[in-house]
């Protein structure tokens, strides 16, 4: 995913739609989340994974530390 395409992703979106931002497989980011890895804060609702988007771009350094000043 581009930088805009990441950007202009929804407040929340699918383990497998982080992933891709993130450059991780499937199966990778599946076995992270098994293990409390995965590099963002997931959210599980029912059997389905959702992903904060501005977790993603922090991870990814497109978003400034808030703290930071």
């Amino acid at each position: 995913m581009t930088t805009e395409e990441v950007r202009a992703l929804p407040a929340v979106v699918p383990l497998l739609t982080a992933a891709r931002a993130l450059g991780l497989s499937r199966n990778t980011a599946y076995r992270l989340v098994e293990r409390g890895e995965f590099p963002c804060r997931v959210i599980q609702a029912g059997e389905t994974y959702r992903v904060p988007t501005s977790d993603i771009l922090r991870v990814l350094g497109l978003v400034p530390d808030a703290t930071v000043e």
